[in-house]
């Protein structure tokens, strides 16, 4: 609108993908001989994004012929084949895009110009925000993405994470990566990854989404599969949850101390925590619980993927891998 009228409006609306239709109240300006910058202030809400109260800036500028998306200062750039945009683009997704050519063709009819416009969008400090991202893993390099596919933040759901698990497996698979893994947590993460001195775009953010994981991995197999976790985390996984959130899913101790009958070890129906039964038990119900978990993972793999457990202590230390070693 500034470009083509000359004036910038105080506020400006848009239609998202499912038919809302925000406002934004502009938070920068700033126009030249060709060109012209509007910015907003990123709104997540109660999400716990690292993109929160981040400017975001659009350029528009006329150039050439047709529309292109360039990434400015805080935009990353793709580096690795597997993701919805090709090598080489500006970390800006299909969705977004859409809905900046839909805005440009729109103002191109109203104001009678040829829809040529070069379009970039940045970030300030983007860069530095990135690295709390996974984008590093993903081969995407210099900044942040440019993400949606409904404009509308949904606190840190299920859905946004698996979604971020599954882009992970593209990018392993687009690579030729055999072998992934899917951690728990932080520490397990790194024992894994040293364990198999695998690359970091073989790791896998799985948290507790194990089911998320093994879902995408069924349909789109790789040769290889290690997950690793703490004692409790693979307990659960043992006894079938797929989502191994404490809100989510708990130990069952009666079938726990089913396992410890059958490998000898005290009983430990009375233990508190999975971690509490690993100290009455020892090696013995570790390994019962490793190879427990590996029957689990295999039965709903129909043995489509190799697949390995890595059971690690609090401190770092392997207590347990099935198939055993």
């Amino acid at each position: 609108m500034a470009l083509w009228s000359g004036e910038f409006p105080a506020e400006i609306g848009i239609t998202l993908p499912k038919g809302e239709t925000p406002v934004f109240p502009l938070a920068f300006i700033d126009q030249g001989p060709g060109w012209a910058e509007a910015g907003v202030i990123k709104d997540a809400g109660d999400d716990p994004d690292v993109t929160h109260g981040a400017l975001i800036i659009a350029r528009v500028q006329m150039r050439g012929t047709g529309l292109s998306f360039h990434a400015g200062d805080g935009v990353g750039t793709i580096t690795k084949p597997g993701l919805p945009i090709a090598v080489g683009e500006p970390a800006i997704n299909p969705v977004p895009r859409q809905l900046m050519t839909d805005v440009v063709l729109e103002c191109a009819a109203i104001y009678g110009h040829a829809p040529d416009i070069a379009i970039t969008i940045s970030i300030p400090g983007g860069q530095k925000l990135a690295e709390k991202t996974w984008n590093p893993r993903l081969g995407i390099v210099g900044g942040l993405s440019v993400l949606g596919t409904t404009g509308v933040v949904r606190p840190f759901s299920c859905a946004a994470w698996i979604a971020s698990i599954h882009r992970g497996i593209d990018v392993a698979r687009a690579g030729g990566q055999t072998h992934v893994a899917g951690a728990t947590g932080a520490t397990s993460e790194r024992v894994v990854q040293a364990l198999y001195g695998l690359p970091d775009h073989a790791m896998l953010d799985m948290g507790d989404f194990a089911g998320g994981l093994l879902k995408y991995l069924k349909k789109h197999p790789v040769a290889r599969l290690t997950i690793g976790g703490g004692i409790g985390k693979i307990t659960k996984l043992a006894q079938g949850a797929m989502d191994l959130h404490s809100d989510r899913s708990q130990v069952d101790f009666s079938a726990l101390n089913g396992l410890a009958e059958a490998v000898g070890v005290k009983d430990v129906s009375q233990a508190n925590t999975a971690l509490e039964a690993y100290e009455i038990g020892g090696a013995p119900l570790a390994q019962a619980v490793a190879d427990a978990a590996l029957a689990r993972v295999e039965s709903f793999l129909v043995g489509a993927i190799n697949t390995d457990i890595v059971v690690i202590d609090r401190a770092g230390t392997v207590i347990a891998r099935a198939p055993k070693r």
